[in-house]
């Protein structure tokens, strides 16, 4: 039974294994995406949040997501390339995984479990649903897809 951030491993866009434990310390911001939702401009709020924090061991971490109106049609190279000639993303973008259902993402799976969403829903209800975690591998915050990136930026500032 995986019991902490760290006990996970995902999936880069390639199909290489990435342990998460590789990013033990760091305070992360998970993030399900889309490239054709209308909160996508929300990677450029991401990006911002990236670049800001990024030195002091904070890291956003995207996993493409295609549950949500089919708006993340296109294969691993189409959303990176997407991602950085439209919005200049440099942090990790993931294989593309469902968040929902059976065939959930372990990860997603425990951090929706960590963190419920409004009156204990553990279902990810839209693109661009937010995860905080700390330093120690804890969820400290979910956010809803309406809550813009620059709007977290106080609560990253707290545990930095």
């Amino acid at each position: 039974m995986k019991t902490g951030l760290g006990d996970f491993t995902v999936r880069r866009p390639g199909g290489d294994a990435q342990p998460m434990a590789d990013y033990a310390g760091q305070v992360l911001l998970i993030v399900n995406t889309a490239s054709q939702c209308g909160f996508t401009p929300q990677y450029a709020g991401l990006e911002a949040l990236y670049r800001k924090y990024h030195d002091q061991g904070f890291s956003v971490l995207a996993f493409p997501c295609n549950q949500f109106g089919k708006q993340e049609p296109g294969d691993a190279e189409e959303i990176a390339t997407f991602c950085s000639l439209t919005y200049d993303v440099t942090f990790p973008l993931f294989a593309k995984i469902d968040v929902n259902g059976d065939a959930a993402d372990p990860l997603f799976a425990w951090l929706k479990a960590q963190k419920p969403g409004l009156l204990g829903s553990t279902g990810i209800k839209w693109n661009f649903t937010k995860f905080l975690v700390d330093r120690q591998g804890r969820v400290v915050h979910r956010y809803a897809p309406t809550t813009k990136p620059e709007d977290i930026a106080r609560d990253i500032e707290k545990i930095i």
